[in-house]
């Protein structure tokens, strides 16, 4: 078995030394961008041994303008298959299908002659970012875009590496999509906020009622909640659930907050659940003061509204965030209610998943 290489490391290597030499003789003058990103747990360095078991191995992804594209790209294919080395750092190159799924891809071990059937991808950047977000890299981005990109999908682009910029294409784009713009990322963390004042009185609430399972649900999607404000205060994108705790983790704020997290989801009683989630809306109204972006906040948790519990009070971060908004399209936004973006209204996989809606989803905010 290969001794394993990160993913991201094997395609750089992968390029440098069996890839590039190939294009180098055979197109030396062709302008193109090698690159990893896009799906992948590789691209975003979070995969492990367990990760190559489908969809992983030696890839590059070969960017060329739509000329070269139409002019090259068969060729390029050709050379790369008749050339490229059956194994690289003990992996084989060529891919095969599932037998009963035609669309995982799996290391063709017994493939040792004849042409690689390689894994790399030789393509437009319009027609990657088109099936990547719905947009074609070129038309100028709106409010409602960036509304309405999953972050799942922007961290994937922005993540992974470029290995070589003939073009400079997929660098352009990954600076324009690098973050939200200030009043767009001031309106995420209003909304973020709000969510917090919606829920955060019911986990004693239903523990007072004797409904421990509720409140313990309730807990669960707070601290979900309190993450995704992590995320955007330290202006990283939140990635796949499957790798949402992974992502946190790397936060500059993870090691603070994550004992607080695993205290309150594993407290047996709502006292002790509400009391640990007080800890964390306190630190986390603190690292809100600290980024300087409203008038200081008070950072101890007080009464909900003379109920026994105790609360953060969400909404006053809320409005405090909305005040300061000067951009005219997303104050427009921001009066009307609070929904957020796309990742904070919906955790539907297959709705985020779907692209094609944007254009319909834009209407919730006009």
């Amino acid at each position: 078995m290969a001794q394993f290489i990160q993913g991201l490391e094997l395609s750089r290597l992968y390029y440098l030394e069996a890839v590039k030499p190939i294009l180098d003789a055979h197109f030396p003058d062709l302008r193109y961008d090698a690159a990893l990103i896009g799906s992948g747990s590789e691209v975003l360095g979070f995969d492990t041994a367990r990760s190559t078991d489908h969809h992983w191995g030696c890839r590059v992804m070969l960017f060329l303008s739509e000329a070269d594209h139409t002019r090259c790209a068969p060729e390029m294919d050709a050379a790369l298959r008749r050339e490229l080395p059956h194994r690289f750092r003990g992996y084989a190159t060529s891919m095969t299908p599932d037998a009963g799924e035609p669309w995982v891809l799996h290391f063709d071990e017994g493939r040792t002659a004849g042409e690689v059937a390689h894994f790399n991808s030789i393509r437009t950047l319009s027609d990657f970012l088109q099936e990547a977000l719905e947009w074609d890299g070129v038309t100028p981005l709106d409010v409602t875009d960036w509304l309405t990109f999953p972050q799942q999908n922007l961290r994937v682009l922005t993540a992974g590496g470029v290995w070589y910029s003939g073009l400079g294409a997929v660098e352009r784009v990954r600076q324009q999509l690098a973050y939200f713009p200030h009043d767009v990322w001031l309106y995420l963390l209003a909304a973020g906020w709000a969510r917090i004042g919606q829920e955060e009185a019911f986990v004693g609430r239903g523990g007072e009622v004797g409904d421990e399972l509720g409140s313990r649900v309730i807990t669960a999607r707070l601290i979900r909640d309190l993450m995704f404000l992590c995320f955007l205060m330290e202006k990283v994108y939140a990635p796949y659930p499957k790798w949402y705790g992974t992502g946190f983790a790397r936060l500059t704020c993870a090691p603070t907050l994550t004992p607080i997290f695993h205290r309150a989801l594993s407290a047996q009683h709502w006292q002790q659940r509400e009391a640990h989630l007080c800890h964390a809306y306190e630190t986390i109204a603190k690292l809100h003061n600290a980024l300087g972006v409203t008038d200081p906040l008070p950072t101890d948790v007080t009464r909900y509204h003379g109920r026994p519990f105790n609360v953060i009070h969400g909404d006053r971060f809320a409005d405090a965030l909305i005040k300061v908004i000067t951009d005219p399209e997303v104050k427009h936004i921001a009066q009307q209610p609070l929904i957020g973006s796309i990742d904070q209204f919906s955790d539907n996989t297959d709705f985020r998943a779907n692209l094609r809606k944007r254009e319909a989803l834009k209407a919730l905010y006009r």
